[in-house]
């Protein structure tokens, strides 16, 4: 089980490592702070909050998918599947600010710490699939 949540681990960091270095190389760092926001910028200027929200529901949907009699391999799996959706939107989202509206590269970054954030954990993991650490 130690070994999986470790390759889970890195499966998160080499998807935030990407959008990272794409921001780092990418993005125009010098004028994040001028964000001016007219009405053609206005669409996609959701697109983080729109992509938190997408995220969210597919990650709750997906765990809904485990069965209590699940083994803890199992409900791992499936935690790991809903996790791994979770980011995919995530970094979409990030790459799309990135390409798309340069501009709104601070809506980017907001969502890439966001992610961050999210990174797994083996207490929440075990807390959030109900397994005690006499199961593992």
């Amino acid at each position: 089980m130690d070994q999986k949540i470790k390759t889970f681990k890195f499966i998160h960091l080499a998807m935030v490592a990407g959008v990272t270095l794409a921001y780092f190389f990418l993005g125009d760092f010098k004028n994040i702070f001028n964000l001016e926001i007219d009405n053609s910028d206005l669409p996609y200027s959701f697109i983080p909050a729109i992509a938190y929200v997408f995220g969210n529901i597919l990650f709750r949907n997906t765990l809904k998918k485990i069965d209590r009699d699940n083994t803890p391999d199992e409900k791992l799996a499936i935690y790991q599947t809903a996790s791994i959706m979770r980011w995919a939107v995530l970094e979409g989202a990030c790459f799309a600010i990135l390409f798309l509206k340069p501009k709104l590269l601070l809506f980017g970054v907001i969502l890439l710490v966001y992610m961050i954030l999210i990174a797994p954990r083996k207490s929440q993991i075990l807390q959030t699939l109900g397994i005690k650490n006499s199961e593992i």
